[in-house]
């Protein structure tokens, strides 16, 4: 396990992050002699808070372990009341890492949120996501993991020497890529600070203007526990941030960068899991839960554009012909539809011996990777509550009787973005061109959310009425044709979340 885990502290305790104690963190830092503590958790702007402890002796740390320390909240949440608003931060053991930028050694770990009274904090993200995972269980006997595929762009000084084909830089290497060393120094940071990663390559967005080169990567998480998910897209962001410090180079996770070019998107596979098994399929085939899950995920669709999609730029990057989705509707392999069931290896066991004919090896029956594919989500979306809504839709499609037979009728097989097949999608629904329209599909369907207590209603009242602050109704018609107006708006929303 220690061999194969890259977090630092997994690899000297032997033992799962899960299983971290108090006395374990002690320990490392005991053995390691860790200068510095830091606590990190996430508020309403969706970026990494920081609290640093340079602890006196060991007593002091033990009592920062145990206890955590106060904070204002109303400085981290604008619509709590600031006359009572003082706040508990409490480490999350499982969470700790090695901060791999701190001049001096520092252990990181996150924390979550806790009132006057020690109960959890009802608004807070991570709580919120918490409460939504425990539903799902109860209701439905499942649990939820996820993994994110984490887009973005390194914005640099002009570079000629080796120019990349514009909008064709999938999967382009070095030196037709110019920051791939970034990319692999992130995936290798981001697994040593407990991150599962998949892999990281670069994406279809490349571009110049007359003196910036813009060059699109991706990096892909492995399932995980959707709370972990949460936890691991959020660190890497800063990590990916932190690096374009270090070089001297923009980092950008926003939805569009220029009007014409790839958008960056932030899309969530999620799987079923029963008693360790994928219950995604049956019978090699897609399950019933699993379409009566993307049933719940197209019923709810335009209200979850309220999480995933938090600022007008947006909805610039949910437009025909950009691989990015417009219509609510589901298909296999279909990078047209909202919902994508991707290749899952049903069926193509052979492959290896094929590839490898003089070295014919016996398949494993390996364990089903199938997942499901929601595609209209971006870089400004509140990761928590994003995932949250995800398991809220996904737990109203399971439980539905009729959810079967609407997911069969919003199922399709074509590229709607083609002409020919222009008629197909006009009956079909289409997701909300607008932060204002978002906020009006999440008040028709706040209940849902509102339910079991999961997101509490102050905080569905203050993302309405975030999302109508931006009064982009008709946006999209007063922004056409007018590039300066289109560039001081991506300009605006460069570092969204």
């Amino acid at each position: 396990m220690g061999f194969y885990n890259k977090n630092k502290l997994v690899q000297y305790l032997q033992k799962p992050a899960e299983e971290f104690s108090k006395e374990d963190i002690i320990k490392y830092i005991k053995e390691h002699q860790i200068e510095m503590l830091n606590f990190r958790y996430v508020a309403e702007d969706g970026k990494l808070k920081t609290l640093n402890f340079v602890f006196s002796d060991y007593q002091h740390l033990d009592q920062i372990l145990s206890t955590g320390e106060r904070v204002d909240g109303s400085s981290l949440f604008s619509f709590m009341d600031s006359g009572s608003s003082d706040l508990y931060v409490i480490p999350r053991y499982k969470t700790a890492f090695l901060n791999p930028f701190s001049e001096q050694q520092a252990l990181d770990m996150l924390c979550s949120f806790y009132d006057h009274k020690g109960e959890p904090l009802a608004i807070a993200p991570e709580y919120i996501l918490q409460k939504a995972h425990r539903q799902f269980k109860k209701s439905t006997g499942f649990s939820f993991k996820a993994l994110g595929e984490l887009e973005y762009y390194v914005m640099a000084d002009k570079e000629d020497l080796y120019p990349a084909t514009d909008q064709k830089g999938y999967h382009t290497s070095a030196p037709f890529t110019n920051w791939e060393h970034l990319r692999t120094e992130a995936i290798r940071l981001i697994s040593e600070c407990g991150g599962r990663v998949k892999y990281g390559h670069s994406e279809v967005g490349n571009f110049t203007t007359e003196n910036e080169f813009f060059e699109q990567h991706e990096i892909e998480f492995l399932p995980v526990n959707v709370e972990d998910t949460a936890d691991q897209l959020v660190i890497a962001k800063w990590i990916l941030r932190m690096l374009g410090q270090k070089y001297g180079v923009r980092i950008s996770f926003a939805p569009k960068i220029s009007v014409g070019k790839a958008g960056s998107g932030l899309h969530i596979h999620m799987m079923l899991e029963k008693d360790g098994e994928n219950k995604m399929v049956e019978n090699d085939i897609l399950s019933i839960t699993a379409k009566k899950m993307i049933a719940g995920l197209l019923h709810m669709a335009g209200a979850l554009t309220a999480f995933g999609n938090t600022i007008p730029t947006s909805y610039l990057r949910l437009v025909p012909h950009q691989e990015a989705p417009t219509n609510i509707c589901w298909g296999d392999r279909n990078r047209s539809v909202l919902v994508r069931v991707p290749l899952g290896w049903l069926g193509a066991g052979n492959m290896i011996n094929h590839a490898n004919p003089n070295a014919l090896q016996k398949t494993p029956n390996a364990a089903s990777k199938q997942t499901v594919e929601f595609r209209a989500g971006d870089g400004s979306a509140d990761i928590y509550e994003f995932l949250a809504g995800l398991i809220i839709a996904a737990e109203y499609g399971i439980l539905q009787p009729d959810s079967l037979e609407k997911a069969e009728s919003l199922y399709v097989d074509v590229n709607i973005f083609e002409k020919e097949h222009m008629a197909k999608a006009e009956k079909l629904a289409s997701l909300p061109t607008s932060c204002w329209e978002s906020a009006d599909c999440l008040q028709k369907q706040r209940k849902l959310f509102e339910a079991n207590g999961i997101f509490p209603a102050n905080k569905i009242d203050h993302a309405i009425s975030k999302l109508k602050s931006y009064e982009d109704e008709y946006l999209s018609e007063e922004l056409y044709g007018n590039v300066d107006a289109i560039k001081e708006l991506v300009e605006k929303h460069l570092h969204c979340k």
